[in-house]
C-alpha cells in the first residue's frame, strides 16, 4: 500500500534539473554581458532588431514576450548608448519605430559570438543527436504552453 504522505524526492523533479542548468546558462551568460556593458534583456532586445526593419515598440514587445513598459525602459537605455534609434512611424502619425543603431552592429556581432560560445560551454557534452532531440522537446513544451517570455529585466 502507497503511502499517502509520501513526499517526492525533489531531484526526481525535472523542473528541478532544468532550473540547474538554465540557471548556470543564463548567470555564465549574464556574466559574459556584463563585462561588455550590456544584460540579458539587452542583448535580446538588441538581437532582435539586427537585419530587422524599423519596428514599433508594440511589435517588439510582443515578439519579446514583454510589456510595452518594459520595452520602454530597455529602448530608452539603449538610446542612451546610442544603439538603438527611434524613427517616426509611416503607419502612424504619433508612433514612433526603433531600429539598431549602425554603432550597435559590431557589439550584437560580438555579443553573438559570445552566446555561441557560451551554448557551446554548457551543451557541447551532447551529440548533435541529443541536442537535436533536447531542442525538439523544449520547442513542444513552448509550444504546448505557449511560453514566450524570452527576456526579463
Amino acid at each position: 500500500m502507497a503511502d499517502k504522505n509520501h513526499i517526492s524526492d525533489l531531484d526526481s523533479h525535472l523542473g528541478y534539473w532544468l532550473r540547474v542548468v538554465s540557471n548556470a546558462v543564463s548567470q555564465e551568460f549574464a556574466r559574459k554581458l556584463e563585462r561588455e556593458g550590456v544584460t540579458v534583456a539587452e542583448w535580446v532586445f538588441l538581437r532582435m532588431l539586427y537585419g530587422a526593419s524599423p519596428v514599433a515598440p508594440s511589435k517588439l514587445a510582443a515578439r519579446m514576450g514583454m510589456t510595452k513598459g518594459a520595452i520602454s525602459k530597455l529602448a530608452d537605455r539603449l538610446t542612451g548608448k546610442a544603439l538603438v534609434e527611434r524613427g517616426a512611424d509611416p503607419d502612424d502619425r504619433r508612433g514612433q519605430t526603433l531600429s539598431l543603431a549602425a554603432a550597435a552592429r559590431p557589439l550584437v556581432e560580438r555579443l553573438s559570438k559570445l552566446a555561441d560560445a557560451n551554448d557551446i560551454q554548457f551543451f557541447g557534452v551532447l551529440s548533435p543527436e541529443e541536442r537535436a532531440e533536447m531542442e525538439r522537446l523544449l520547442r513542444k513544451i513552448v509550444a504546448e504552453r505557449s511560453l514566450r517570455n524570452v527576456a526579463t529585466e
